[in-house]
């Protein structure tokens, strides 16, 4: 019996802590899926199982305990980085700059309350308290750290603010999500209804190309080539098929053009106009696709690692007799061929041509799924390095007495953008499909959620049961509460926002990964992984920065 008692006991075992965490996360996992009123918390139960087993003396050596919870934190982040990087910028289209708009103003109220509250208690609970119970209320880490740094350089000798970051934490998660649940009856939202919105939202802004057909009648285009058409309007467009004569084929740039051809054009929305009147006129009733014709379309996926980062340009689609790209899919989006676009692995290419000329492409760019099913480890744990050494990076601020850190969340989250939006331009390979991606983000929260409970157990219930914890949670509600419920109607009222980006923006401005892993519950879109990513930077900077500044500004006056 006595290997079970040190299974159980020994907390620095590797047995031991494989079993603690894989008991925590089980057990959370399976109590996250059950619904009340039809609401699950999903992963973030996983916190309050290790709430309970920390409290309960299930504890795990101190240093592995710090590596798990930020080796589980970078995961999470930066896999949501690379999955929102490709339409990150574009996002900037559909809200970028009210959602950081709102954040600002959420971190504004926070501190407005943290500091309303300090001096309405008439500093019966001291300022760096206050400040612990501000960082636990929007779930902050890396700010309390800066925090207590800023308090050591000024020789703070009170208690740890730490212990009212405890109290403040677990009812500052559950208030986020309170938050968001209170958004959803309030305005009644349909889920469904939401995603339909979202979908339609993101095809105007990512200027989705249209197709339809144009007449030629113009006599000054007789006889003159698709390229030349395309110099004189000045403005980018595909024909991807020409009616001549009653016979439909698939144009190339050098094809010549006649009075009475009909051109299938695709194009951005706003250059059908001016193509329309230097063709002739525009024809609403006929349909070259499906006339009788010997051209084929096709959807093809980018599998090739040598395809990765080159330009549309660069696939000489001349040499393929015919074939035209119309579209290309990606992360949601679609998009115009532009020459200049760099091509990703992963990408669908939807294209137009004769049979074999399409098979022919199909086999340059790949087109085997399989090929996409084994991620590129090197691009990965690169960006993580990087992403891990601009977190690291210290940015000096006159007036503060320590200089600023995005910390182990903030910077790799913005290199995994970088690298999802840009990576492809210098021929890295960042796609990892789906299914993996997901996979590695929940195991990253359920690390980090299983660490951070198991961690504050103890402190919390002492701290509840006998000291100001009761209070310091009380507290924290009010300061988690108030502004993001000011916030999300605002943004609901006055921007008409979708909801899922209303929770993403509340997740991100309080860069509280749990309420995020909760907004994945309620939809299969991006949408709240968008707008989480949109302001989480922002978010990271403004959290780190306030408590050093309220110090700054408060410090004289309590001293």
């Amino acid at each position: 019996m006595d290997w079970i008692i040190n299974l159980w006991t020994d907390s620095n075992s590797i047995a031991h802590i494989l079993l603690v965490y894989a008991l925590v996360i089980s057990v959370g996992m399976l109590l996250g899926q059950i619904k009340i009123f039809g609401i699950s918390l999903g992963a973030t139960f996983i916190l309050f199982v290790g709430l309970a087993c920390g409290y309960a003396g299930m504890t795990v050596n101190p240093t592995v305990l710090s590596f798990v919870r930020d080796f589980g934190l970078i995961l999470f982040v930066f896999f949501i980085g690379l999955q929102v990087g490709p339409s990150f910028f574009s996002s900037f289209k559909s809200g970028g700059f009210q959602l950081n708009f709102l954040t600002l103003a959420a971190v504004v109220l926070s501190l407005i309350v943290t500091v309303a509250i300090f001096f309405i208690l008439n500093e019966k609970v001291s300022l760096p308290d206050m400040l612990g119970v501000y960082f636990g209320a929007v779930t902050n880490t890396p700010g309390l750290g800066a925090t207590q740094e800023a308090l050591k350089v000024m020789n703070y000798t009170g208690e740890d603010i730490a212990v009212a970051y405890a109290c403040a934490y677990p009812l500052g998660v559950v208030g986020i999500i309170a938050t968001a649940i209170l958004l959803r009856v309030i305005f009644r939202i349909n889920l469904k209804e939401e995603d339909k919105h979202w979908e339609d939202a993101q095809k105007a802004n990512n200027d989705a190309p249209i197709f339809f057909h144009a007449v030629v009648t113009n006599p000054a285009l007789e006889g003159r080539t698709i390229r030349q058409v395309r110099d004189f309007v000045g403005r980018p467009f595909i024909c991807s098929r020409v009616l001549h004569d009653g016979i439909v084929s698939s144009p190339s740039a050098e094809t010549v053009l006649h009075t009475g051809d009909v051109l299938r054009i695709v194009c951005a929305e706003e250059n059908k106009d001016p193509i329309v009147a230097f063709c002739g006129k525009e024809d609403p009733e006929v349909d070259l696709v499906t006339e009788s014709s010997p051209i084929t379309s096709r959807t093809i996926r980018i599998t090739k690692t040598d395809v990765n980062g080159l330009t549309v340009h660069d696939l000489h689609l001349s040499k393929f007799d015919g074939v035209n790209i119309t579209r290309i899919f990606r992360a949601g989006m679609t998009l115009f061929p532009y020459n200049n676009l760099h091509l990703q692995l992963g990408d669908r290419v939807y294209c137009v041509g004769p049979e074999r000329s399409v098979a022919r492409l199909a086999d340059k760019l790949g087109n085997q799924e399989k090929k996409l099913y084994h991620p590129n480890l090197v691009s990965i744990f690169l960006g993580m390095v990087i992403g891990i050494l601009f977190g690291s990076l210290p940015i000096a601020i006159p007036g503060l007495p320590v200089p600023l850190k995005l910390g182990l969340a903030g910077g790799p989250l913005i290199i995994a953008i970088l690298l999802g939006y840009y990576g492809p331009n210098f021929r890295l390979i960042t796609y990892t499909t789906e299914s993996a991606n997901l996979m590695l983000r929940e195991m990253g929260i359920a690390l980090f959620l299983a660490s951070v409970g198991l961690n504050a157990g103890k402190p919390f219930v002492e701290a509840i049961c006998n000291g100001e914890g009761l209070l310091f949670a009380g507290l924290g509600i009010f300061i988690t509460v108030i502004p993001l419920i000011v916030v999300g109607c605002l943004a609901r009222i006055r921007y008409k926002m979708n909801y899922h980006s209303i929770v993403g923006m509340i997740a991100g401005a309080t860069t509280d990964p749990p309420t995020l892993a909760y907004a994945a519950t309620l939809s299969d879109k991006n949408s709240s992984a968008i707008a989480y990513s949109t302001v989480y930077p922002l978010a990271m900077f403004l959290r780190i920065l306030s408590g050093q500044f309220v110090l700054l500004i408060l410090w004289q006056y309590v001293s």
